[in-house]
């Protein structure tokens, strides 16, 4: 005799395909009453720190945002429970984003205020991709992270680079100006070069002599070019990733639904399933 499924492991199967089914009806709908709450919580949160309505409707608003972080901690186990490898998920991204969505209400318990913390609710909205499933999106998105990825070293050997510099140009301005013009320390003095060079310019602090003044202006012009340092090497992996892993095939039309946008090593169109056409 066949081994029949248990209670529990039908109840898993059905769980999964609506948690993540994202092409069956049923998981949509979810996917669209899931960002519909993460939309809801984050506008709650808002209108938590405006005093007026605060006062009002202080009652309300934690009773709503409590209904919904219950509900994303229903959610968050089901995620668990339904899928093979509970820890895999754990562990993921949207898993750490999905855990950091409904901690802050109950630290709010413990340490008062810390519901407000619950705005990084927002970043839910990545799921955003998986339920549009628009190759071009997620295409772009591979694209950028492996961009990132291949600009890793490069970017960190900058940042220490800018690190020493910071360090160097702090100390100077220490022994240029002084505690007269409010460089009391080399620390002050590094957070004057920081301010300068991200072209902040807080001006709570500056440099009153003539040499003070002209490093001063070394630095911000400084300032501009690291801004656009790790912007073009980012920018020119992305380049390089866009001409070495150009995958899309808009020639691939399947013969059912009439998709045209598929990726080369599609076999399937991925909106109704039907064979695609080899060339």
């Amino acid at each position: 005799m066949k081994n029949r499924k248990s209670k529990y492991e039908i109840f898993r199967e059905k769980i999964k395909i609506i948690l993540y089914g994202t092409n069956t009806i049923l998981g949509r709908m979810f996917d669209l009453v899931l960002l519909g709450l993460i939309l809801l919580s984050v506008l709650l949160i808002m209108m938590e720190t405006v005093q007026g309505i605060n006062q009002k409707y202080h009652q309300q608003l934690i009773i709503c945002e409590w209904i919904i972080t219950i509900f994303f901690t229903i959610e968050y186990i089901l995620r668990i429970i339904s899928i093979q490898k509970p820890i895999k998920y754990i562990f993921s991204f949207y898993g750490i984003i999905d855990l950091l969505a409904v901690l802050p209400m109950y630290l709010s318990i413990f340490f008062p205020g810390a519901s407000v913390l619950s705005v990084i609710r927002a970043l839910r909205f990545f799921r955003l991709f998986k339920i549009l499933h628009i190759p071009q999106i997620s295409h772009q998105s591979a694209q950028l992270r492996d961009a990132i990825e291949a600009s890793k070293e490069k970017i960190l050997v900058f940042i220490y680079f800018v690190l020493i510099s910071t360090v160097i140009i702090g100390t100077i301005m220490y022994l240029v100006e002084g505690k007269e013009s409010g460089f009391t320390s080399i620390p002050m003095g590094i957070y004057w070069t920081i301010v300068t060079l991200t072209t902040v310019g807080y001006g709570d602090i500056s440099p009153q002599s003539p040499l003070g003044q002209f490093i001063a202006a070394l630095v911000m012009i400084l300032g501009y070019g690291i801004i656009a340092v790790p912007t073009g090497i980012v920018t020119a992996e992305f380049a390089k990733s866009s001409l070495k892993n150009n995958t899309i095939n808009s020639k691939k039309t399947c013969k059912k639904c009439q998709s045209q946008v598929h990726f080369d090593n599609a076999k399937y169109c991925y909106e109704c399933g039907t064979q695609l056409p080899n060339n």
